[in-house]
């Protein structure tokens, strides 16, 4: 069953901890999930989004079994067709016998702040699939283009059971950097002729590709596209082989083996020229072209998603990016809590207005206010350490 909805309060708070009640009967809801029920992970991403009082409860005792699912995501500039590569992802993944998850954030509407659900319609493959479930979320004008409540929502998908997750985002391009705190594994979709944007790859998306998708490849300049991309890859191995290659015991930049200005043996030499090739702990983001229309090409994807898959299981990095993965998560879900914490306060001072007039009338400073809003949580954190 094909899962749709707009958010229902595009007013309710973006995060922060909840003494409220739950809304909700949180142990059913995770019964009723982890049964398999559909309707119950709707339900679940449907609070995770909208933050109802006792979502934080519901992902607490998903996260348990969770761990599972392989999490890709999938960004590039609007246009380059992530809607339907999207599509004849799930379609290949369902032909291989997987379970699908898609969670694809959307631009939030000026107006309602809910999804606007635009490229939705290009999903149309799996409709009718059980064992597909698509899922629009609004970006609430997050930065990175991810909503903060897109990492609780792959979780339900995961502990529901979703063997691969695919996560689309928004498509403004270099503020996608989101994503690679939720996947394991991202492809960045560019289309032919892409031109100078090819080159703006250089600023931002080029670091966190995993795997770069050429689509649209039957269009005039799709194999200039791919020798742009190709040549900036070596460019960036040849410009910085330190960090790929030096921790590895191969030679570093000075062509040493240990720092202390040994000459390279010619095989060493080699190794570093070829950009160490054959070290297994170096990952060599390949360049493949699709036609996701016509679903040409989508194999090769998901194979060089496996095989990027397979390489972070085999070098530890697949353990290490969940470990920064929550790392951030704890960072974040911090922020929001003491800034929820800190707006209560100021609203108890008589609201920032009036905070941000005592300063322009001299009367105090901004560094002034600051320390005798987080004085007493300061205060509280220093008594609970001395106890």
């Amino acid at each position: 069953m094909t899962e749709k909805s707009v958010t229902d309060d595009p007013a309710a708070p973006a995060g922060g901890r909840s003494t409220e009640a739950p809304a909700f009967d949180v142990d059913a809801l995770v019964d009723d999930l982890l049964a398999g029920e559909h309707r119950a992970l709707a339900r679940a991403i449907t609070y995770i989004e909208d933050r109802t009082p006792g979502y934080r409860e519901l992902v607490g005792a998903l996260h348990d079994h969770t761990g599972d699912a392989s999490v890709v995501g999938i960004t590039g500039s609007p246009g380059t067709g992530k809607s339907t590569l999207v599509d004849k992802l799930a379609l290949e993944y369902r032909d291989r016998g997987h379970t699908v998850g898609v969670i694809a954030v959307d631009p939030a509407s000026p107006f309602t702040g809910g999804a606007v659900l635009g490229d939705r319609i290009r999903m149309g493959s799996t409709v009718g699939d059980m064992d597909v479930f698509v899922r629009s979320m609004s970006a609430r004008g997050a930065l990175g283009g991810l909503a903060a409540a897109t990492a609780d929502a792959v979780r339900a998908l995961d502990a529901f059971g979703k063997d691969r997750i695919i996560i689309e985002t928004v498509g403004a391009g270099q503020n996608e950097i989101d994503v690679v705190r939720t996947a394991d594994t991202v492809a960045v979709l560019v289309q032919p002729g892409a031109g100078d944007d090819v080159q703006m790859l250089k600023a931002g998306i080029l670091e966190i590709a995993d795997c770069f998708v050429v689509n649209k490849a039957d269009l005039d300049g799709a194999n200039r596209t791919v020798q742009e991309l190709t040549e900036m890859l070596q460019l960036e191995r040849d410009v910085d082989p330190v960090v790929r290659t030096g921790h590895h015991g191969v030679p570093e930049a000075d062509g040493s083996t240990d720092g202390e200005g040994e000459e390279p043996t010619a095989d060493e030499g080699d190794a570093a020229a070829a950009g160490d090739a054959d070290d297994a702990t170096t990952w060599r983001t390949p360049v493949v072209e699709t036609i996701a229309t016509k679903g040409e090409g989508v194999d090769a994807v998901i194979e060089a998603f496996d095989d990027h898959h397979e390489h972070l299981e085999a070098t530890g990095a697949l353990e290490e990016r969940a470990r920064m993965r929550y790392a951030e998560e704890i960072r974040t879900l911090l922020r929001e809590d003491l800034g929820a914490l800190l707006e209560d306060e100021i609203d108890r001072r008589g609201g920032i207005e009036s905070l941000a007039e005592a300063v322009h009338d001299r009367e105090t400073d901004p560094y002034s206010v600051a320390d005798d809003l987080l004085g007493p949580i300061e205060d509280c954190v220093e008594e609970q350490r001395s106890e």
